[in-house]
C-alpha cells in the first residue's frame, strides 16, 4: 500500500518537473555539481590507491628503500638543509654489504635522471633514465620482450648498454629492428641490448614515463645525479624474514660501515611500503576534504533550490491540495507526497551527478594510465545523501502543504 503511494507520488513529481523544466533543471544542477565533484575525486583517489597497492604487490609488501634523506617533499639539491648536507651519499659498497646480509635476498644501488632518447633524428620527450641492474623487474615489474639484461661485467664496468622501454623504442625506431643499435640517451651513446615492457606505475609522473634502464655505474659516470632525491637502495628481505628484522639488520650494517657510535643518530633513512601508502593517504585525504567542502556548497545550493521550488509548487497547487484533503487525504499523505517530490528532484540530480563524476574520473585516470574501479560504497552514499537532502530541505514546504486548511485551500485561486 505504501509502495503504491510512493510510486504514485514519484509519477506526480516527474509530471511536476516536466511542467517546470527551467526551475527544476537549475535546482538539479546544484545537486549534480556537488555529487559529481565528490564522485570524480573518489574515482581518481581510488584508482591511484589501487595502482599503488598493485605496485607494492609487485615489489613485495616487505620491500623497503634506503635513502640519504626522506622528506615529504623533494628538497632542492642545490640548497640542502644542514641536516641533509652533513649526511654521506649512498654508495655501491653499502649496497653490496646489505646484499651480503643473511636476512636479505636482494639489494642494489639505483639512481634516476631525465633525458631524451634519440636515433637518426627521431627523439622522444624527456623521459626517466633508470640506473639499475639485471633484477630491475623484481622491484618494478614488467617483462623483457626482446634481447637480454646486463651481464655482471657490464654492471661492474658501467658499460654503455641499455634496455629501452618498448613505447619509447618504437617512437624512435619505428618498424626498424632495435637490438644492437647505437642510441643517444641524454646525449650520451649507448648500445641497445634489450626492450622492456613496463608495468603501469603510479610513481611515474604524468607525461614522463620510463625511457631506458642502464647500468647504475654508467649513469653515475655519465650524468650528474641528484644523490639526495634520486639515488636509493631497494632492499628485499629473504622469504620468511619480516621487514622489521631486515631493517634492523640493514641499520646495524650501515651504522658499522659509517662508524656511528651508539649515541649517534642514523645518517640515512628507510622508507617502507606502508609509509609510502600512508603518505599517499595523507596527501589525498587533504584533497578529498577540500572536494567534500566544495561539493557541500553545491549540495547546499541544490537543497535551497529544492526548498524554493517546492514552496512555489505548494503555492501553485494549493487548490489541488484542498481537493485532496476534501476527498479524504490525510496530513501524512500530503506530507509524503511533497517529500517524495523533493527526494525525486534531488535523486535525479544525484544519479546524473554520479554518472558525470564517474565519467570524468574515468577520463582522468585513463589519461594518467590508471586502471580505476567504481567506488561502489561511495556511489550508494552519494545517492543516499542526495535523496536525504531532498527530504531535509523539502520538509518545510511539505509541512506547510500538509497543514493547509482544506476550506481555505479550496477558496484559493
Amino acid at each position: 500500500m505504501l509502495g503504491d503511494k510512493v510510486r504514485n507520488n514519484v509519477a506526480i513529481a516527474i509530471d511536476t518537473l516536466r511542467a517546470n523544466k527551467l526551475r527544476s533543471g537549475l535546482t538539479i544542477l546544484g545537486v549534480v555539481i556537488g555529487v559529481s565533484t565528490v564522485m570524480m575525486m573518489a574515482a581518481i583517489v581510488q584508482g591511484i590507491k589501487e595502482q599503488i597497492v598493485r605496485t607494492i604487490e609487485i615489489a613485495g609488501p616487505t620491500t623497503f628503500y634506503v635513502m640519504k634523506a626522506s622528506s615529504q617533499t623533494p628538497v632542492n639539491p642545490d640548497r640542502l638543509p644542514a641536516w641533509i648536507r652533513i649526511r654521506p651519499n649512498l654508495n655501491a659498497a653499502e649496497a653490496r654489504r646489505i646484499q651480503e646480509l643473511p636476512e636479505i635476498s636482494y639489494a642494489a644501488i639505483w639512481g634516476q635522471t631525465v633525458g631524451r632518447l634519440e636515433y637518426k633524428g627521431q627523439r622522444t620527450q624527456a623521459l626517466a633514465i633508470n640506473g639499475a641492474d639485471d633484477r630491475f623487474v623484481e622491484v618494478q615489474g614488467g617483462d623483457l620482450v626482446q634481447g637480454r639484461w646486463f651481464t655482471k661485467p657490464e654492471l661492474v664496468a658501467g658499460s654503455g648498454v641499455a634496455v629501452l622501454e618498448e613505447d619509447a623504442a618504437r617512437k624512435i625506431f619505428g618498424a626498424e629492428s632495435i637490438l644492437d643499435k647505437s642510441v643517444q640517451i641524454g646525449g650520451r651513446p649507448a648500445t641497445v641490448i634489450g626492450v622492456y615492457q613496463k608495468a603501469s606505475n603510479i610513481f611515474e609522473p604524468p607525461g614522463q614515463g620510463t625511457g631506458a634502464i642502464v647500468p647504475y655505474e654508467w649513469l653515475d659516470h655519465q650524468f650528474k645525479i641528484d644523490k639526495t632525491n634520486a639515488v636509493f637502495i631497494p632492499v628485499k628481505p629473504r622469504k620468511g624474514v619480516t621487514a622489521a628484522d631486515a631493517q634492523e639488520a640493514v641499520t646495524i650494517a650501515l651504522r658499522e660501515m659509517r662508524g656511528l657510535r651508539p649515541a649517534d643518530k642514523n645518517n640515512f633513512d628507510m622508507i617502507t611500503q606502508d609509509q609510502i601508502l600512508d603518505t599517499f593517504n595523507k596527501i589525498t585525504g587533504v584533497f578529498f576534504l577540500v572536494m567534500i567542502v566544495l561539493s557541500s556548497v553545491g549540495l547546499m545550493v541544490g537543497g535551497i533550490g529544492v526548498m524554493a521550488i517546492m514552496m512555489v509548487s505548494v503555492t501553485n497547487r494549493t487548490r489541488e491540495i484542498g481537493i485532496r484533503k476534501a476527498v479524504g487525504a490525510t496530513q501524512r499523505e500530503i506530507l509524503l507526497q511533497f517529500l517524495v517530490e523533493a527526494a525525486t528532484l534531488t535523486g535525479i540530480g544525484g544519479l546524473i551527478g554520479i554518472i558525470v563524476g564517474l565519467a570524468v574520473g574515468r577520463l582522468v585516470t585513463m589519461f594518467m594510465n590508471i586502471d580505476a574501479g567504481i567506488p561502489i560504497l561511495l556511489t550508494v552514499i552519494a545517492v543516499t545523501v542526495s535523496v536525504g537532502i531532498g527530504i531535509v530541505f523539502g520538509m518545510i514546504p511539505a509541512r506547510r502543504a500538509a497543514k493547509l486548511d482544506p476550506i481555505e485551500a479550496l477558496r484559493h485561486e
